[in-house]
């Protein structure tokens, strides 16, 4: 057994963050590579006025991990209701204040991590001014990654492909070396293609992925996004991640069997999204890629909010971090 494996996330948004605050009760060794694609919302605001890289899922995995006073996560977390700073975040603007002082994003990640005494470490994967764009089935080019699902579910289409531009752009040098020796690599949870699959755009980071030690596993999420993966099964998601990076990617798959309770998964149905079920097709179209399929009871409801239950699931991460290449077949349940 490897006694607190290193471990390697990759993603971003609201899946990343509720992952890491499981995470970090097994295993001090984290990294979380986190997308820098985001141009919605407080982050956006910040990007455009400030030509910085967007700080908000940044943000939210730095206070996942943070090991301060409850007071300082409620200040980070805190956002202006009045006047021209309405809807943004204090953590946003201490991350933009670090920008401005040391001249560069790394560096103030790096200095807000200190200040947050965190658990592990948090990079961006890029720091380049990156751009999401994705191809509609339709043929449709939408540019912007807030823009995306609200094209998708306006033209009634599903997402073919998405793209960054710039068309090359570099990975820190650091989250490669974390990636190279990792002992466990995990993508997701988190929204597929506006969270997930845009670290894979990045230069030469599929490789770097696939050629790593590590086992590779995707955390399939357990609802579906409106706009991103309506109708979505789980290999359907997997798929998605496929056609993004290469043949033989994945190792594992962890999907969710645990039922949701039907008075909490109305507000979600009448916002078009749905429970994401493994269906035994799943199980054999996973089994005829070779990727293993991790079954489990994966619910947490918290204040009506379904999430992904991260004790349960940092278990079984850990747990693949000490044992993933020695266990045998392609389907097995966890929990």
């Amino acid at each position: 057994m490897i006694r607190n494996p290193e471990i390697v996330v990759i993603g971003g948004g609201t899946g990343l963050s509720v992952l890491l605050r499981g995470l970090k009760q097994f295993t001090p060794n984290i990294t979380a590579i986190v997308t820098v694609a985001d141009d919605g919302g407080g982050s956006g605001k910040l990007r455009e006025d400030l030509g910085m890289l967007p700080p908000g899922d940044i943000r939210s995995c730095l206070l996942a991990l943070a090991n301060t006073e409850p007071t300082m996560e409620k200040v980070f977390q805190y956002r202006f209701d009045e006047g021209a700073l309405k809807g943004q975040s204090f953590g946003n603007i201490f991350i933009a204040a670090m920008n401005e002082i040391y001249g560069s994003f790394e560096l103030a990640i790096k200095e807000a991590s200190n200040v947050l005494s965190i658990t592990g470490k948090v990079y961006p994967m890029t720091l380049e001014d990156v751009r999401l764009h994705a191809e509609l089935e339709n043929g449709k080019i939408v540019y912007g990654e807030s823009k995306i699902p609200i094209e998708a579910l306006k033209e009634n289409c599903k997402i073919k492909r998405i793209y960054m531009n710039p068309k090359i752009s570099y990975p820190l040098a650091e989250a490669v070396e974390s990636i190279k020796n990792s002992d466990l690599i995990v993508l997701g949870p988190g929204s597929l293609y506006t969270s997930v699959i845009p670290n894979l755009l990045v230069n030469n980071i599929v490789d770097t992925i696939y050629n790593a030690r590590a086992p590779k596993v995707y955390v399939c999420n357990v609802m579906t996004q409106p706009g991103e993966t309506d109708g979505f099964s789980v290999f359907d998601h997997v798929n998605g991640i496929l056609n993004h990076s290469r043949e033989k990617f994945l190792d594992y798959v962890i999907a969710n069997t645990e039922e949701i309770p039907e008075e909490i998964l109305e507000k979600y149905i009448t916002d078009g999204s749905r429970p994401v079920r493994l269906q035994a097709e799943d199980e054999l179209n996973l089994a005829k890629k070779g990727i293993k399929l991790i079954k489990g009871r994966l619910i947490d409801v918290e204040k009506n909010y379904i999430r992904h239950d991260n004790i349960e699931l940092s278990k079984l991460l850990v747990d693949l971090a000490n044992n993933g290449n020695n266990n045998g077949g392609n389907s097995f349940t966890a929990i």
